[in-house]
């Protein structure tokens, strides 16, 4: 504040004098040296724990390495053996893999076996246990492709709850599967319900829009 008013004043500011200047090169000195024992104190004093503190960030950065390494190996093994398990074309070797590994390739290999033998115990073991909410829609499609004209349309429409939603891409398919279902029961009231459901979607693909107007 006073350096502003004296610039304010055009007041000149005084020049140190030799003395000053040496009083102040000796403050500097004494503060870093007390600045510098202070850091050394402070080191001695958590020494232990800066020790234990740089190890655990180097063990922790070793294990991400290596954890990153098994996932890697991991990953080209388990392709390797899906490769080679398709080369098979044998249903068992398929569902073999598929037990082992996880994720949508299991459930591919799964679905993969059913496509070679048609065990539909397959697409139950899918459409319950799959990893991939794609790949259970898709099993219990093929259920009801199957088995639909022995199950009632509340069966039908209890197996194809899941995709109800637009997130699945199963959804205009399961409307188009239920109406399906109401005209084989002789309902044609509540498929055209469903129907309607389809041709007034502007969402809905121009296919099977095609398809639900032929039906009604």
């Amino acid at each position: 504040m006073s350096s502003i008013l004296k610039r304010n004043q055009k007041i000149a500011p005084q020049k140190k004098t030799r003395q000053e200047h040496a009083e102040d090169a000796l403050y500097r000195e004494v503060w870093e040296e007390v600045n510098n024992e202070k850091t050394i104190k402070f080191i001695k004093k958590y020494q232990r724990h800066m020790l234990a503190g740089a190890l655990v960030v180097l063990i922790i950065a070793t294990g991400f390495q290596i954890g990153v390494r098994h996932i890697n190996n991991t990953r080209i093994q388990t392709a390797e053996r899906y490769e080679a398990a398709v080369q098979t074309v044998d249903a068992n070797t398929l569902a073999q893999f598929a037990n082992d590994a996880s994720g949508a390739t299991s459930d591919l290999a799964l679905f993969q076996a059913y496509l070679i033998d048609k065990d539909i115990n397959k697409l139950n073991q899918l459409a319950s246990d799959g990893h991939t909410r794609d790949f259970r829609d898709l099993a219990k499609l093929h259920i009801i492709s199957i088995q639909g004209d022995e199950m009632t349309s509340d069966q039908v429409k209890e197996m194809l709850s899941d995709m109800d939603t637009k997130s699945s891409p199963f959804y205009y398919t399961a409307i188009l599967t239920m109406a399906q279902k109401y005209l084989a029961d002789g309902n044609r009231e509540l498929a055209n319900k469903w129907l309607d459901k389809i041709i007034n979607d502007a969402d809905a693909p121009a296919s099977i829009v095609s398809t639900a107007t032929t039906l009604k």
